[in-house]
């Protein structure tokens, strides 16, 4: 993936850089759900500060500014962000 396609994916929130769920899971070649899963069973090693989920006025905020497409409506939870 080109390095400006990944930085156009790094957003700011709560005052951290951070990238979201389904951007990382793109990157990884992963469904969204499977990667939240793995680092759900391996929580401990991460920091505690790893991830958090967007609260709906960010997430809301967040999808107009990047227009998000159809395939990424219609979630049933809002998307974690990964410091």
């Amino acid at each position: 993936m080109n390095l400006q396609i990944i930085q156009n994916k790094i957003y700011k929130i709560r005052g951290q850089k951070v990238m979201l769920d389904f951007d990382l899971a793109e990157l990884y070649e992963i469904e969204t759900k499977n990667l939240n899963l793995a680092i759900k069973r391996n929580i401990i090693r991460f920091p505690s500060d790893f991830m958090f989920q967007l609260a709906k006025e960010e997430w809301e905020n967040l999808r107009l500014q990047i227009a998000t497409s159809n395939k990424r409506g219609g979630r049933r939870y809002l998307p974690y962000a990964r410091a």
